[in-house]
């Protein structure tokens, strides 16, 4: 079996994606989007949802669970599953009607509770699933407000620290981002042109480290960034933010050289990615493979940045 077919041989969730980025095939990979709401792990979380909205229960999860609500949603978020499908759009009701931050004055869910990387990630959802509203206004403020000198986010409060954080900068990138096209961005559009350029403020903390390095150094932060797991959950790591410049749509920038390295001494010698280590507390299934054994999503991943980057040289 040839890397194609492999690739293939998998979830719609993975299936649509290969079909898009690698092989751009819009029709085949709408035909297998549409699949995801209803077969294979998407349609396997979106049964797992409580009459009352949550999912086990909690909307973030004690304890490390990543049964909650918040992670179900992100990974339907990055299965891709459609938004419009319409057990998705019921799902979303019952989130948006019955689910609270319940340790934050029962605010409703879409509307964010206080840490940076939280917010970052409920504005991702709010504008991935078209539920945007006073409370995604709220959490952009917020998050406008909160961004460091440095040009991160940090969830430590800032009188604790001024400096950023890897893993809570990358959430509130990936929420931006969904958020500026959620909303449109013409150049009337003052408020995506505000958060357009507090993204690429972020995004400048990232690459003047190369994306994983210590400024006065040059070592790696932290060991952990090379650990490509999925799903990430809060958690930074080299691919993810690769994947998110990539996702961003601007030419790739000189100084990801070193992480594109780093990518590329985690490849196998059959052209695979192994499966990261998964990060602990429970889950409902895991959506990748075990530790050390070829993985469909860090290949395609992998192989989606790779052939932005080639496209750019080319």
């Amino acid at each position: 079996m040839d890397l194609t077919e492999w690739l293939l041989d998998a979830d719609p969730a993975i299936r649509w994606q290969v079909l898009l980025d690698l092989h751009d095939d819009a029709d085949g990979a709408a035909s297998e989007r549409a699949r995801v709401a209803h077969e294979g792990w998407g349609a396997g979380l979106l049964a797992l949802q409580g009459d009352d909205g949550y999912w086990s229960g909690q909307e973030y999860g004690e304890d490390g669970d990543r049964r909650s609500t918040i992670w179900s949603l992100q990974s339907l978020r990055r299965l891709g599953v459609d938004p419009e499908a319409s057990v998705v759009r019921s799902a979303i009701a019952r989130v948006r009607d019955g689910v609270v931050w319940r340790h934050h004055g029962d605010l409703p869910f879409f509307d964010g509770e206080v840490e940076e990387c939280v917010n970052g990630g409920v504005l991702a959802l709010a504008s991935y699933f078209g539920v945007l509203g006073t409370g995604s206004d709220r959490i952009v403020a917020r998050l406008l407000d909160e961004q460091l000198p440095d040009g991160g986010w940090n969830c430590e409060p800032r009188e604790e620290s001024e400096r950023s954080s890897f893993d809570s900068t990358v959430c509130v990138l990936e929420g931006l981002l969904a958020y500026e096209r959620a909303v449109g961005d013409d150049a009337s559009n003052g408020d995506a042109s505000t958060v357009a350029a507090a993204r690429r403020r972020g995004e400048e903390y990232l690459l003047e480290r190369n994306l994983f390095r210590r400024r006065t150094t040059g070592e790696i932060v932290l060991p952990r960034y090379a650990n490509f797991a999925f799903p990430s959950y809060w958690f930074y790591d080299v691919l993810r933010a690769l994947d998110h410049f990539r996702d961003a749509g601007a030419a790739p920038d000189a100084r990801i050289a070193p992480a594109i390295d780093l990518l590329l001494e985690q490849r196998a010698d059959d052209g695979r990615w192994a499966a990261g280590r998964p990060w602990h507390g429970e889950t409902y299934f895991a959506l990748d493979a075990a530790e050390g054994e070829p993985s469909r999503w860090n290949t395609l991943r992998a192989l989606r940045v790779l052939r932005w980057v080639d496209a750019a040289a080319a």
